[in-house]
């Protein structure tokens, strides 16, 4: 392969018109641009949100857009290397926060890109997904499915917020990103049945043995349970090696969805985790503490409700700060590169 490629500016103006008025442009001044050498050319930042700064917009967005003309009231975190207009906090992953005020709804849709929500402050939030109502407890994962029924309500006394992460990106890039407007859906499952149902790992219900199942058993994962795993692995990781958990599907064992991933992390002051370096991309939300993240050679302090943006190929160094523990949530898009046969786990300083 050559490392020294024609220009454009080379080729005969007339010849480079010509092509144009054919809709055709010629691949070799620009074949660097889209097959770079050695590792993938990167426009995403290493950024970081303060919901600190954020939350007093998201209130005063309460009261500037009432639910009947927002229908999803969201500020939407946009990584400045990717542009503003664009909505990404990475290549593949929408990230925004969503606010629900005490009595309101936001109406029943659909839609094509896969979604969940994590929820970061506020009692009396619910998501209803096929007919289960599911509870938003802070540190709650919910799951809204591509093409799955689903509405927000509030039925405490104070602000809901949380953190909503779609594959928006990826399924508006290949122009197939639309929704549905549907009526309230009837509760068949108002006590959040599947909760229960699987409650305890490597336990399921009988029936679930026979197949078909159900392409998404579990909707919703309480944090409480989460952060209690995470204490007990605690105790058996060796020190230096991160502690972290993966949300799965209850009965296969797989992803929670297709294109993207969740999983959690528990970190220790004084003692630095450094991840291995990976090809996907990923999205960092502190549920609890605060510490000190460095994102390739950018640094950050990060508090509570925090969230941060890692781009491909980028070396992660975790650091809790005080004297406990701090938790971090993270959605990534592995389980997409996976699928199309991409992902890579990379030795430090090896971009291939």
């Amino acid at each position: 392969m050559s490392s020294s490629l024609g220009r454009l500016e080379d080729l005969p103006p007339q010849y480079v018109s010509g092509l144009r008025e054919r809709n055709v442009v010629p691949l070799w001044p620009s074949l660097r641009d889209a097959l770079p050498y050695d590792k993938p050319g990167r426009k995403t930042q290493p950024s970081l949100w303060r919901y600190s700064q954020l939350r007093p917009e998201l209130m005063r967005a309460g009261l500037l857009a009432p639910i009947e003309t927002a229908e999803r009231r969201v500020l939407v975190l946009c990584n400045p290397g990717l542009g503003l207009d664009t909505l990404r906090a990475t290549p593949t992953i929408y990230v925004g926060l969503q606010l629900i005020l005490p009595g309101e709804v936001a109406p029943t849709h659909r839609h094509t890109p896969c979604a969940v929500r994590f929820v970061i402050e506020g009692d009396g939030g619910y998501t209803t997904v096929g007919g289960e109502k599911l509870p938003m407890v802070k540190g709650d994962l919910i799951l809204t499915p591509s093409w799955l029924w689903h509405e927000h309500g509030h039925e405490g006394n104070a602000p809901v917020v949380w953190l909503d992460a779609l594959d928006l990106p990826l399924i508006h890039g290949m122009e197939a990103s639309y929704s549905v407007e549907g009526r309230a859906q009837p509760l068949t499952d108002p006590l959040n049945g599947s909760r229960l149902r699987y409650a305890q790992g490597g336990v399921v219900p009988y029936a679930s043995l026979t197949p078909p199942r159900a392409a998404y058993p579990l909707m919703r994962y309480p944090w409480a349970a989460v952060k209690a795993t995470l204490e007990g692995l605690a105790g058996v990781t060796p020190r230096g090696e991160p502690v972290h958990v993966a949300y799965v599907n209850p009965e296969t064992g797989a992803e929670c969805l297709p294109t993207l991933g969740f999983s959690a992390l528990r970190l220790m002051p004084r003692e630095p985790v450094v991840l291995p370096r990976r090809s996907a991309s990923a999205v960092l939300h502190v549920v609890e503490g605060e510490g000190s993240a460095v994102i390739d050679s950018t640094g950050f302090s990060f508090s509570e409700s925090d969230t941060i943006a890692v781009p491909t190929h980028a070396g992660v160094r975790l650091e809790a700060a005080g004297s406990a523990p701090t938790y971090v949530f993270m959605v990534d898009d592995a389980p997409l590169q996976r699928k199309i046969g991409i992902y890579q786990i990379l030795e430090p300083g090896d971009a291939r």
